[in-house]
């Protein structure tokens, strides 16, 4: 199974924006009468920049894809089993999850500002769940094991 994480798309608004823009100055110079291969220029440039901000709206970059085997983040793949940790540190940037992997010096660090807020805990809970998986461990549910009826 695969669980893929995106960035939150509003982080690219931006690119719309400038595109949108672009093809407001040609309006404009259309108005003032200027020759039309400028007025052309501008409408191609702002036309492409729009439609590069709305793909990017509709889909954006993948931060995180988790696999049954491994977690690739930003491009980097990690084998479960080479992650020892997962928190949450404070960076200049603001709080990320960090997954600290068996090589003290390469952690690897996933902003928490490039995700949805929504999308937070149910990473959190995935990542934990696929850490424990990895290496064996289970939760205890509080309860007591029944008797086997083996000698100790």
């Amino acid at each position: 199974m695969r669980t893929t994480y995106r960035m939150r798309s509003g982080r690219f608004l931006g690119i719309l924006a400038a595109g949108l823009i672009i093809l407001g100055v040609a309006a404009v110079l259309w108005a003032l009468g200027l020759p039309s291969v400028a007025i052309s220029v501008f409408v191609s440039l702002g036309g492409l920049i729009t439609l590069a901000g709305l793909w990017i709206l509709a889909r954006p970059p993948k931060v995180a894809r988790l696999r049954d085997s491994d977690i690739e983040v930003r491009g980097v793949r990690t084998p479960w089993t080479d992650i020892t940790e997962v928190g949450r540190v404070e960076t200049t940037h603001g709080e990320a999850i960090v997954l600290r992997t068996k090589q003290p010096d390469h952690p690897i660090l996933l902003p928490l500002s490039w995700l949805a807020p929504k999308q937070v805990p149910s990473l959190e809970t995935t990542l934990r769940d696929k850490l424990n998986a990895a290496h064996g461990y289970t939760i205890w549910d509080g309860t007591v094991p029944e008797e086997t009826g083996s000698a100790e």
